[in-house]
C-alpha cells in the first residue's frame, strides 16, 4: 500500500501552493500596472516633446528649423498632405521614420535603424498647406527598465516562495507539535491499558504519561489539549480504580470461598457426626449469604457506574420506610442492648423506589449497630431542612479519624480500627448507599469524631413528593 503524504507535508504543499498563485497573481498585475504607468508617462513626455516645436514651425514658414534640431533621443521629420520627408532633424541623417498612423494616436515600430522608436504626429496649418510634424522617441530606457524589473520578480518568487516555504514548515510543525505529542500520549495511554493487567507500571513511566501541560492558547489545538489532558485523567483514575476494585474485590472473594472449600474438603474428606454436619452448614449457608451480599453489592455499584441503575418512581411515606428498616434491625439492636431512638412523628410524603431506600436505611443502621458499644444509643431524624428532606443517623460508636472521612464511600476502604467489623460488609455497604442517593438526586455527609460517633445525613430533594401514596 501506498504510503499516505504526513499531515505537516500536506499542510506545507497546500500553503505554498496558494501563497506561491497569489505571489505569481500579485506580482503579474504589479508588472502590468508598472508597465502601464511607464508607458503613459513615457507618451505624456513624448507629447509634451512634441506640441512646442509644432507651435513654432506653425507660426515659422522655414523647415529648416526642423533641420537644425539635434536634441538626444528626440527624432524629428516633416511630411507634406502626400506623405513625402520635407525635412529631418540633424540626428536622423535623413533616415526617413517609417510612420502610417494618423495624428490622433501614437505608434510603436519596431525594428528601425534606430532601434524601437515610439512616434506621435501633429497637423502643421501653414498656408501654403497642411504639413505633418513627426516626432519619434526610441523606447530602450523603458524596455531596460522594465526588462530590469522582470528579472527581480522572476528573482523575488522563487526567494518569496523559499522564505514563505521555510516560515510555513516552522509554523506548521509548531501548530503540530501539541497534536504530535497528543498522539505520542494516546500511544502511551494504550500501552498502559493493554500492559495494567499483567503488570505494575513503574514510577518513571507513570510519570511519563502524565497530562500534557495546557498550551494556554484559546485555539482549536488549545482546546484539544485540555479535552485529552481531562480524557487522560479520567482514564488514569478508572483505571486505577479497576486495579483497586479488581484487586480489593479478589481479596473480598477469597476469603469466603477460602472457607468454603475448607468446610467442604472437610466433610468429603471422612464420616462425621449429624451435629458436625449441620455446624459446617451453618458455616456454608453464612458464607454463602456474604457471598451473595458482595456480589449483589458489586452488581449494583456496576449498574450506577453504567448510569443504568433505574429506580422506580413510585408514591410513598419515607418516614414509613425509615420506621420499617428500623423494625427489621431492633432484634439485633436489643441482642446488644442498643436503643434505637427515633424522631419519625411528621408524615413525610416522597416519590421513590421503596425497595432501594429501605436498602439505603438499612446500610446505615447496620453500620451503627456495627461500631456501637453495649448499651449505647442510635438517634434517627427525619425532617424538612431548607426545602429538601433530611434524614439523620447519629451513633455513639468509635467514631472515624478526619483523615479516613474523604474515602468512607470508596469500595472496600476500610478504616483501619474497624477492620475486623468492616469484613462482614464486604466494604460495599456505603459506597452502595452513595450510589442510591446520587440515584435519587440527594446528597450524604458524614461528621465524626474518634470516640465520639458518627452521624450521617442524607439529604432528599423534595421535586420527588408531587404526590401522596394512597391510603
Amino acid at each position: 500500500m501506498k504510503r499516505a503524504l504526513s499531515l505537516r507535508v500536506r499542510m506545507m504543499l497546500l500553503f505554498c501552493i496558494v501563497v506561491g498563485v497569489l505571489l505569481a497573481g500579485s506580482y503579474v498585475a504589479f508588472y502590468l500596472a508598472l508597465r502601464s504607468v511607464v508607458h503613459s508617462q513615457f507618451d505624456h513626455r513624448l507629447i509634451e516633446a512634441e506640441a512646442p516645436v509644432a507651435a513654432d514651425l506653425a507660426t515659422d514658414t522655414d523647415d529648416e528649423d526642423v533641420a537644425a534640431l539635434d536634441i538626444p533621443g528626440e527624432y524629428f521629420e516633416t511630411l507634406d498632405p502626400s506623405g513625402r520627408p520635407i525635412a529631418f532633424s540633424k540626428n536622423l541623417n535623413r533616415h526617413a521614420i517609417p510612420f502610417s498612423g494618423s495624428t490622433q494616436n501614437l505608434q510603436t515600430i519596431r525594428d528601425t535603424a534606430l532601434g524601437r522608436l515610439r512616434v506621435g504626429a501633429a497637423t502643421i496649418h501653414r498656408a501654403k498647406g497642411d504639413e505633418v510634424l513627426i516626432l519619434a522617441m526610441p523606447t530602450f530606457d523603458v524596455s531596460e527598465t522594465l526588462e530590469r524589473f522582470r528579472a527581480l520578480l522572476l528573482l523575488l518568487f522563487p526567494c518569496s516562495l523559499l522564505i514563505m516555504g521555510g516560515v510555513a514548515a516552522w509554523y506548521v510543525g509548531r501548530s503540530l507539535e501539541p497534536i504530535a505529542a497528543l498522539t505520542e500520549q494516546t500511544s502511551q495511554m494504550a500501552e498502559r491499558v493493554k500492559v495494567a493487567a499483567t503488570r505494575t507500571i513503574s514510577a518513571r513511566a507513570a510519570r511519563d504519561a502524565l497530562p500534557l501541560a495546557s498550551t494556554g492558547r484559546d485555539d482549536e489545538l488549545g482546546r484539544l489539549t485540555d479535552a485529552f489532558n481531562k480524557l487522560f485523567a479520567c482514564m488514569e483514575g478508572a483505571l486505577a480504580q479497576l486495579r483497586q476494585f479488581v484487586s480489593d474485590a479478589s481479596h473480598e472473594l477469597r476469603t469466603p470461598l477460602s472457607i468454603l472449600q475448607g468446610e467442604t474438603e472437610l466433610l468429603l474428606k471422612e464420616q462425621r457426626e449429624p451435629g458436625e454436619y449441620h455446624r459446617t452448614l451453618e458455616v456454608i449457608d453464612s458464607e454463602l449469604k456474604k457471598l451473595s451480599r458482595i456480589v449483589e453489592g458489586l452488581f449494583t455499584l456496576a449498574m450506577a457506574d453504567a448510569g443504568q441503575l433505574r429506580l422506580q418512581r413510585e408514591p410513598l411515606y419515607l418516614n414509613e420506610v425509615l420506621e420499617e428498616a428500623c423494625a427489621m434491625v431492633a432484634p439485633r439492636a436489643r441482642a446488644k442492648q442498643i436503643s434505637i431512638e427515633r424522631k419519625l412523628d411528621r408524615e413525610v410524603p416522597y416519590v421513590g423506589d421503596e425497595i432501594f431506600l429501605r436498602h439505603l436505611f438499612l446500610i446505615f443502621l447496620d453500620n451503627a449497630l456495627k461500631y456501637s458499644g453495649q448499651e449505647s444509643k442510635v438517634h434517627v431524624e427525619m425532617a424538612p431542612v431548607n426545602g429538601a428532606i433530611s434524614v439523620r443517623f447519629q451513633d455513639q460508636g468509635v467514631g472515624i479519624l478526619a483523615e479516613h472521612l474523604p474515602h468512607i464511600f470508596e469500595r472496600f476502604y476500610r478504616v483501619p480500627q474497624n477492620d475486623a467489623t468492616e469484613a462482614h460488609s464486604g466494604g460495599l455497604g456505603l459506597a452502595i448507599a452513595q450510589a442510591i442517593v446520587r440515584a435519587q438526586g440527594g446528597a450524604i455527609e458524614c461528621a465524626s469524631r474518634p470516640g465520639a460517633g458518627s452521624t450521617f445525613t442524607i439529604s432528599f430533594p423534595r421535586n420527588g413528593t408531587d404526590g401522596e401514596p394512597e391510603s
